[in-house]
């Protein structure tokens, strides 16, 4: 079978999935063992109309979370042009940005296997509590007067914001078939884009409160932005769905719809206990790691553009006033929201392949820093910013929702998908340790050896992104092989798990 079929995950420990002991049987078990799931019949209009009932189910309020996770930990930039660091004395800021992704990394895996372990009827219940959580710690960063005090407060807020990303991707594996997710993947993750364009306007906006009741300006950007969080937390609570067979939102048939479309793709629909065994066979799996690496690659460009756009903006022109560096931040990021969309479309819709893509966006991003550096113009290097918006933010779009689409077990997805996180916000630790001026003893004018080491780490992701893209293929030949085999003795399917026959790894 070709790479671009149905894909699939190891279930050994060397990384080579062998479906046969799941999928095969002998002719006389296949005929006495029938599918646990009824034969439902459908036409493709009703499942294109129930996709969209999903999406419409989930994506609003998921994304919407999301969108306002990436706000509150990204609006700190936004503050700093408007004078935080004077203003209560910060001593180190870029440690105040590092020491979010501390609290992120550390918590990471342990909060997803609280949602695995706490999520029996549905996810809405764990994200809706740390939705409010992150909100509230969001909203202290207005109350600091002291640098211990924000360096408390980041560390905090990473650690309650740290398992709504994956803990969100692991909930679409339960909605939608493996070649539907990365699309969805996408679209929620282009709220880190709109959330860009957001945070500029609301930055200009809530700032010119500045001198109001006494109060700064960046103390009213993360009051509101934060309350207005846990507000939205509260609301999840009620609006994110149970899971598909109890979802009341559902009519009994389009339960019976979704079930019988996701017990023929994945392992969805089956029973799975909270099992430490799980937990070590997702530690011993190599691509748990290479998925790490490749986001260890890509999460440094993202959060240190994220987090330096502004500063970066404002170092283009030294007469650029703050609030111009607050609305010109908003375009590029403007521009990667309809780009991710793009590239996720195409590559799910026509070329069936992610890792190209990954590959191709890394190097766009690099085009776009290159330019950054080398060009003496305020035009060039404004240009450069969308550039590197449309690379960084289209490669991490796809490559977030890579495991979702290879990993079997519920389990083991989650924790693959926590390490991943974990693994990427590790390189967001240094990233924003050396997005610094000066750096050490180096002027670093407007960050050009700052980015010149974001070059070496997207070099490092396309490297990690092009391992994969060798190793799942190596994987796919040796599937079809053993199929092959099979088939040539005489052995059948069963036609309950005759999915697992067709598991390839997406490529």
């Amino acid at each position: 079978m070709s790479d671009d079929g149905k894909r699939a995950d190891p279930s050994v420990e060397d990384g080579s999935f062998d479906p046969a002991p799941h999928a095969f049987a002998t002719k006389e078990v296949a005929s006495s063992d029938a599918s646990n799931v009824d034969d439902v019949v459908y036409d493709a209009a009703e499942e294109k109309r129930l996709l969209r009932k999903i999406d419409w189910l989930l994506l609003p309020i998921l994304t919407s979370l999301y969108l306002l996770s990436f706000l509150d930990r990204s609006n700190i930039g936004n503050a700093k042009i408007e004078g935080i660091v004077d203003d209560i004395r910060l001593r180190d800021y870029p440690t105040a940005t590092s020491l979010f992704f501390v609290g992120y990394v550390v918590f990471e895996v342990p909060a997803n296997l609280l949602l695995k372990r706490y999520s029996i009827d549905g996810p809405a219940a764990v994200l809706a509590i740390w939705t409010f959580l992150f909100g509230i710690v969001s909203m202290c960063q207005g109350f600091v007067r002291t640098t211990a005090e924000m360096y408390v407060v980041r560390l905090l807020l990473g650690a309650t914001e740290a398992g709504l990303f994956p803990g969100i991707v692991w909930t679409f594996s339960f909605w939608y078939r493996r070649d539907e997710r990365v699309l969805r993947v996408s679209l929620f993750f282009g709220a880190a884009a709109a959330a860009g364009s957001l945070g500029g306007i609301l930055a200009f906006g809530l700032t010119r409160m500045d001198g109001l009741l006494g109060h700064h300006g960046w103390q009213y950007l993360f009051w509101i932005e934060g309350a207005f969080t846990a507000l939205v937390g509260i609301l999840a609570w009620f609006l994110i769905p149970k899971w598909p067979a109890h979802a009341r939102a559902l009519t009994q048939r389009e339960r019976e719809v979704i079930v019988h479309r996701l017990s023929r793709d994945s392992d969805a629909t089956d029973t799975e206990k909270f099992e430490w065994s799980a937990v070590k066979l997702a530690l011993k799996d190599p691509h748990v790691y290479l998925y790490a690496l490749l986001f260890h690659g890509f999460a440094f460009p993202l959060y240190t553009y994220s987090l330096s756009l502004p500063s970066i903006i404002a170092g283009i022109d030294p007469t650029f006033k703050p609030w111009q560096s607050q609305l010109l931040t908003i375009p590029p990021y403007a521009f990667a929201f309809v780009y991710v969309i793009t590239t996720a479309w195409v590559s799910q819709k026509y070329v069936k392949r992610r890792a190209p893509f990954i590959i191709g966006n890394g190097f766009l991003a690099i085009l776009g820093y290159i330019v950054l550096i080398t060009s003496p113009t305020v035009a060039g290097k404004y240009t450069a910013t969308f550039i590197a918006a449309a690379g960084i933010y289209g490669a991490n779009g796809l490559l977030l929702a890579w495991p979702s689409e290879n990993v079997q077990g519920q389990l083991r997805r989650a924790v693959s998908l926590a390490f991943q996180i974990s693994g990427g916000n590790c390189a967001s630790i240094i990233g924003t340790q050396l997005y610094r001026i000066p750096l050490g003893t180096i002027p670093n004018k407007s960050y050009r050896i700052s980015h010149i080491f974001t070059i070496i780490w997207l070099l490092f992701g396309i490297s990690a992104a092009s391992a994969l893209w060798i190793l799942l293929a190596r994987h796919n030949r040796r599937l079809d092989e053993r199929i092959a085999e099979r088939r040539a003795r005489g052995q059948v399917v069963d036609e309950s798990k005759a999915w697992r026959e067709e598991w390839r790894y997406q490529t």
